[in-house]
């Protein structure tokens, strides 16, 4: 089990941003520590399986207005429990044992942050989701 845990952490993106203070809560160490690096490696797979969410949904988002696109992304993740447990599960599949013990004692807190952290990152790369940058 030692393997798996040095394994997922080296993989693991450093942010640099991310200050420790000392009066920081456990939820927020835990979106700094873990929360946020995983997000940041599995970026490319979050793109495309948010590209195959809208191909899926005969490709209504690219007719939709920026404002319309930025609601669209929330409230897919939001609104569509299937494709929020899918995304969920992609980042809960790169905690270690011990970061999902920690996971589990505050699960609520922390899936809202870790679905309002992905929402943000996927609205801050809209022009992705351009057809003129896609390929079917």
């Amino acid at each position: 089990m030692n393997g798996r845990h040095n394994d997922l952490l080296k993989i693991r993106p450093k942010i640099k941003k991310v200050k420790d203070l000392p009066n920081m809560s456990n939820d927020e160490r835990f979106q700094n520590e873990t929360i946020r690096p995983i997000l940041k490696l599995q970026n490319p797979l979050f793109i495309l399986v948010f590209k195959n969410y809208i191909e899926k949904r005969k490709r209504v988002f690219y007719d939709l207005s920026l404002d319309e696109k930025m609601i669209y992304i929330e409230s897919s993740i939001v609104k569509d429990q299937s494709f929020h447990n899918s995304l969920k599960g992609i980042i809960i599949g790169h905690f270690t044992v011990a970061e999902y013990r920690q996971y589990i004692l505050h699960f609520s807190s922390l899936n809202k942050r870790m679905m309002n952290m992905l929402i943000k990152r996927l609205q801050n790369q809209i022009e992705v989701f351009d057809l003129s940058f896609s390929s079917k």
